[in-house]
């Protein structure tokens, strides 16, 4: 995150990551824009002929300007011009409010539109990082990402850039008239408002950004929190230590909403001594405007429309500034945000699955040495390993020996320091490893279970209305689980509760097994899957995966050797190497 980038910068990154055609959608924006400007500017310059015809009428009948309505209409008398000039000034009022609406409608559903296309952004990039990004980052800094700062990007960001665009064009015309109209009050009255909010951007900036960084951090903070306390609510049951993170929470959520707090009292808080400054303007500009020749009642129609003018001219400032200021405070989170959107896509991303790489005859790993970072400890050192297709490869070692990383390394979501992965002799790459991955069903040790139907979660990651039921069926039959779900009221519909809190770990185990099945894969990975269950309950799900169809190839991570005992080779890893047993 770089906060040092200017408001300029920021924005213009932002841009970057809009779509084409948003860019096209803004410009046409712009146009309503301008065009209920001109209509604004239309309802106020028709406030002088209505306060002219209740004031002086025969003024207004005898005006150049006026003739060709006159003769359009057949008027005889000044006492007619009332009807019309009402009329067309009703006409003006309501077109733009109108046009207010329209262009706050557009607006609204622009900027949203244009947040849902960043938020997938966000979310598609995220998913498409290597393995060894998910790793080493939080997964509460992603969510609040996407739930928050994501938000931030839309409604302090997005949207004020869009009321600050139509405020400063509205302003503009706006003024442009009244200067026409009155240019010795109106530059006086608007220099010296324009100044007070110069003022106040001056003094207030850096508290601006430095709330703006504060409540970047603590909302993730929060989540973090959220997700620790939620977690592992078992834990903090029997340890009695609710007050504990409850104090956690308070510490980070407190100067959160403080901050919050203060900035909408910056961004509200200059409207009100404006409004005061601009009653006493305008008590003062009738003053002086009555002591000219003709007296009060010929300035009447000129008081009116540069109070009617100030009256357009304050909440516009008010908006510009308030949009202003809610930029300058989000520019911590939008940073953060912008951050995810420049995370590169693979160029996989871009093209439809291709046909998965040839195996016919084995996976081979060459002197493979792996570490996360050139600074840490080697994880993987020099590993030489041949896996014939159709085996039943076993993995044992110590807590830390690299056999998580090294079935990581198979599965290709971690790609070797040294050394190279082959299938058939065809090294793996950036490029073609998704073809391999096409092959390989994976069961960990702590199966995912969402909150669906275990017809769903076994065929995990399908579109409910393009499930195969014959296939979840056939693989849950190869799983031995299908007896039980038979026994269910709602069989294969039943509801496995949040991470399949209503399942015992065997069945969810099975669960994980069927859902490797049902992807009908030739290379099935059991990542420690049966470590965390009773004898029993391993005995059942061993007997599952013993009885699979003896093409599969498949490797197993374990910590007891009874549980490899069916293996055809065995492999021991000890600090980062292999060897046979």
């Amino acid at each position: 995150m770089n906060q040092n980038q200017s408001i300029k910068q920021h924005l213009s990154r932002l841009y970057r990551n809009i779509k084409p055609l948003r860019r096209k959608q803004l410009g046409l924006l712009l146009i309503l824009t301008l065009l209920t400007s001109f209509v604004e500017v239309f309802s106020i310059g028709a406030v002088l002929p209505l306060l002219t015809v209740f004031t002086a009428p025969e003024r207004l009948f005898a005006h150049p300007a006026v003739q060709p309505l006159i003769r359009f209409l057949g008027l005889t008398s000044p006492d007619q011009l009332f009807l019309p000039i009402t009329v067309i000034f009703a006409s003006a009022a309501l077109t733009a409010g109108a046009m207010r609406l329209l262009l706050l409608w557009t607006s609204t559903r622009l900027a949203y539109a244009t947040g849902a296309d960043l938020t997938i952004d966000v979310y598609r990039r995220t998913l498409y990082q290597p393995y060894a990004v998910h790793v080493a980052r939080n997964s509460s800094a992603v969510i609040n990402t996407m739930v928050t700062k994501v938000n931030a990007a839309i409604q302090s960001t997005i949207v004020p850039v869009m009321t600050l665009s139509s405020s400063a064009m509205m302003l503009l015309v706006t003024l442009s008239f009244l200067v026409a109209i009155e240019p010795q009050f109106t530059l006086i009255a608007f220099s010296g408002f324009a100044l007070i909010y110069i003022v106040v951007i001056a003094l207030t900036t850096s508290k601006l950004t430095s709330n703006g960084i504060l409540i970047a951090a603590e909302h993730t903070q929060v989540v973090k929190l959220l997700q620790e306390g939620l977690g592992g609510i078992r834990d903090i049951l029997l340890d009695g230590t609710q007050e504990l993170y409850c104090d956690l929470y308070r510490k980070s959520d407190l100067p959160l909403r403080r901050a919050q707090g203060t900035t909408v009292f910056i961004s509200s808080s200059p409207r009100l001594g404006i409004e005061a400054l601009g009653m006493l303007f305008i008590s003062l500009m009738a003053y002086f405007l009555s002591q000219r020749p003709g007296g009060f009642g010929q300035s009447i129609p000129v008081i009116g429309i540069l109070a009617l003018g100030a009256q357009r001219l304050l909440p516009l400032l008010q908006q510009a500034y308030a949009a202003w200021s809610s930029i300058q405070s989000s520019r911590a989170s939008v940073s953060d945000t912008l951050d995810f959107l420049d995370q590169p896509i693979p160029d996989y991303a871009e093209h439809l699955s291709e046909e998965p790489i040839p195996f016919q005859h084995d996976i081979c790993l060459r002197n493979v040495s792996f570490r996360y970072a050139s600074e840490e400890p080697w994880v993987l050192v020099e590993v030489d390993l041949t896996i014939p297709k159709g085996s039943r490869v076993g993995l044992i070692g110590t807590t830390g020996s690299g056999k998580s990383t090294l079935i990581d390394i198979v599965l290709s979501l971690l790609q070797p320091t040294k050394g190279v992965l082959a299938i058939d002799g065809n090294i793996l790459t950036p490029e073609n490893f998704r073809n391999w991955q096409q092959h390989i069903a994976h069961v960990p040790q702590a199966i995912f279970l969402a909150d669906s139907s275990i017809e769903e979660n076994i065929a995990f990651g399908i579109p409910k209305d393009e499930v195969d039921f014959e296939r979840v069926q056939l693989a849950a039959r190869r799983a031995k689980i299908e007896d039980f779900v038979e026994s269910l009221p709602k069989k294969y519909q039943t509801s496995v509760g949040e991470r399949g809190a209503r399942l015992s770990g065997g069945q969810r185990q099975r669960i994980g097994i069927a859902r490797a099945l049902y992807k009908e894969a030739d290379v099935l990975i059991f990542d420690e899957a049966t470590s965390a269950l009773d004898s029993d309950t391993e005995r059942g799900v061993m007997e599952a995966i013993q009885d699979l169809s003896k093409d599969l190839t498949i490797i197993m991570i374990a910590h007891r050797l009874t549980t490899l005992a069916n293996c055809t080779q065995i492999v021991e890893m000890e600090s980062g190497r292999a060897k046979l047993r």
